[in-house]
């Protein structure tokens, strides 16, 4: 980043005035030079010089032109969206998705690859090839990744633990391993914790002060929210809710379930599924899914339980793979588990139901693409 000018200094000015342009154009979308003046409470030649500045930057440019009522039509400017790009990536244990994040926060397309476990770098330079081809941009602009993975980073020894699904991935050094290889700040993070990213920009908990996302997929994790901020625990490994042993009280609904992945983690729902006559992604009959929820329905309360004793969150979110398959209905029947033991709590199921990972490192990588901007805003100021 830039030398900042000195506070009070015309360089200052200067970049504190093309900062609150591009800002409002990140905002509102197109804008004329007298609409950005307006917005900004400046003059018009003050906006006028601003948006001059951007332009020959090349961080904005001309979009198009916008009525002006009686006079002639005025040019539309918008932010450069290409200027700075970031890949949102998620990974399971057969293929990685991944998906271009531009300063608009736009919807591209999402590529898939196969996993080949073999070589991370590799792995990931193919995944951002993939995005970049599908969304038709350069990937010489891309200055980030956000990397979701089934596993956690601690952010103290840039150690990954619980990566089964990554075996060919090396277990310390990881992330200054990529950065070195890709030439890209690389952040990577739990897969749960970026679906909860999304679940409080896009999803259930948006007016939450505070939520748990129980997700339900092959595995099992747990995320907590707390005012905005995901609790990711000293090691970063905070969530790993499926290895918890089940309760004797529990013990009737499987005898064979050591721990709470066995009891509702992947494999056991396709167990049910299939005795039901369901597929492993839950579609059939109604009456067959409404009989499968409902033999969930104190299996996955079971594993809410903890949640309420440890954490008592405001809202508990019943996320993944299985939560966004069974619906409210699931979401109701386990309140109803809980009732009697619990009082009245507040479950939900997520508001998220397609690629949370993937919209959980978008919002991540949103604020790094925006930054990486105003640091160039930063640079013309000097």
């Amino acid at each position: 980043m830039a030398d900042r000018p000195v506070r009070g200094t015309p360089g200052w000015l200067r970049e504190t005035n093309d900062r609150t342009a591009l800002a409002l154009l990140l905002e509102h979308g197109v804008l004329t030079r007298t609409r950005i003046g307006e917005l900004s409470g400046l003059s018009k030649p003050t906006a006028a010089q601003m948006v001059s500045r951007l332009e020959t930057a090349g961080l904005i440019h001309v979009v198009g032109e916008v009525s002006a009522g009686r006079g002639p039509n005025a040019a539309g400017y918008a932010v450069r969206t290409d200027r700075m790009l970031g890949v949102a990536v998620d990974i399971d244990a057969t293929s990685i998705r991944s998906t271009i994040v531009d300063a608009a926060g736009a919807e591209h397309p999402i590529a898939v690859t196969p996993l080949a476990a073999r070589a991370p770098e590799a792995d990931l330079r193919l995944a951002i090839d993939a995005a970049c081809d599908a969304a038709s941009v350069d990937a010489g602009r891309v200055r980030a990744v956000c990397v979701g993975v089934q596993g956690a980073l601690d952010p103290r020894t840039d150690e990954l633990t619980y990566i089964e699904t990554l075996p060919g991935w090396p277990k310390r050094g990881i992330r200054r391993r990529l950065e070195d290889a890709l030439g890209i700040a690389v952040h990577i993070d739990n897969d749960v914790n970026l679906a909860a990213v999304a679940e409080r920009t896009d999803g259930a908990g948006t007016e939450a002060g505070g939520f748990a996302l129980l997700w339900m997929g092959d595995g099992l994790g747990l995320a907590v929210d707390q005012a905005g901020s995901v609790h990711r625990g000293a090691s970063g490994g905070a969530g790993e809710i499926g290895y918890l042993p089940i309760p004797r009280t529990a013990a009737a609904l499987d005898p064979g379930a050591a721990d709470l992945q066995d009891l509702i983690g992947g494999p056991a729902v396709s167990r049910l599924a299939g005795a039901h006559g369901l597929t492993d992604d839950l579609r059939g009959d109604d009456s067959a899914r409404a009989a499968l929820v409902a033999e969930l329905a104190p299996r996955v309360a079971v594993g809410v339980v903890p949640v309420l004793a440890l954490l008592d969150p405001e809202l508990v979110v019943l996320g993944g793979p299985t939560g966004a398959a069974c619906g409210p209905r699931l979401a109701e029947l386990v309140a109803a588990e809980l009732r009697d033991a619990w009082g009245e709590r507040a479950v939900v199921v997520t508001g998220v139901a397609t690629h949370p990972v993937l919209r959980g490192a978008r919002e991540h990588l949103l604020g790094e693409v925006r930054e990486a901007l105003f640091d160039e805003v930063s640079r013309i100021a000097v």
